[in-house]
Parts: C-alpha cells; sequence; structure tokens
C-alpha cells in the first residue's frame, strides 16, 4: 500500500523560493511514475509537474523554467523545487503516484494516479 506525506510548504513573497517533500512508501521505482498537483478553492486539480522511470519529467507551461521536480530512490522521497514564485503559484499542492501505463498516458492528467498525500499548502503574497 502506498502511503504519501507532503512536507514544506509555507508562506513566501513573491520571487521567492521552496521546496517541497513528499516522504514516500509502498513505492516501486521501476514502475512508478510520481508528480505534483496543486489545487485551489474552486478550481480543478491541477498537474505541476511529473517524473516518470520512462518518460523523464513533465512540467506545466506555467511552471517550466522555475519548479525542478526529482525524485531520491534510496530516501524514497520526492521532492519540488520552487524558484520565481508568483502568486498565482498559491495553492495546496499534492503529492501523487501511479502506475506507469502502456501506451504511455499523460502525465500530467489526475486520472494516472491512484494514490494521493494530504497536501501541503503554499501560499505567495505579492
Amino acid at each position: 500500500q502506498v502511503h504519501l506525506v507532503e512536507s514544506g510548504g509555507g508562506s513566501v513573497q513573491a520571487g521567492g523560493s521552496l521546496r517541497l517533500s513528499c516522504a514516500a512508501s509502498g513505492i516501486n521505482h521501476i514502475t512508478d511514475l510520481m508528480g505534483w498537483f496543486r489545487q485551489t478553492t474552486g478550481k480543478e486539480r491541477e498537474g505541476v509537474a511529473a517524473i516518470s522511470p520512462i518518460e523523464g519529467t513533465k512540467y506545466a507551461d506555467s511552471v517550466k523554467g522555475r519548479f525542478t521536480i526529482s525524485r531520491d530512490n534510496a530516501k524514497n522521497t520526492l521532492y519540488l523545487e520552487m524558484n520565481s514564485l508568483q502568486s498565482d503559484d498559491t495553492a495546496m499542492y499534492y503529492c501523487a503516484a501511479g502506475r506507469v501505463r502502456l501506451p504511455f498516458g499523460p502525465l500530467l492528467d489526475a486520472s494516472m494516479y491512484t494514490s494521493w498525500g494530504q497536501g501541503t499548502q503554499v501560499t505567495v503574497s505579492s
């Protein structure tokens, strides 16, 4: 059974940086993809970044060049390094895990993921 716990959220001024972490258990590093999603009140959950053992990384256009996703398999931890934060980045951020599918599916689509963390809040003030 997969268990995901996010940490690292907080409040930061625009232009600042944060690093989110997701401690994962029950993950198969060869077959499982992982991702970060975010959601604000009244909006659908949005895929931010994903990492697949086969396909590599994928980013939403809105965060390309500012966010970096990485995973440390030895520590069973997923990271999201967020730089040049903007007020539009304010949201609850969720870690997710799912199984790689063939044919490949859209890495930033929530339907690709079956396990979710409880979320960590990121607030960016201008």
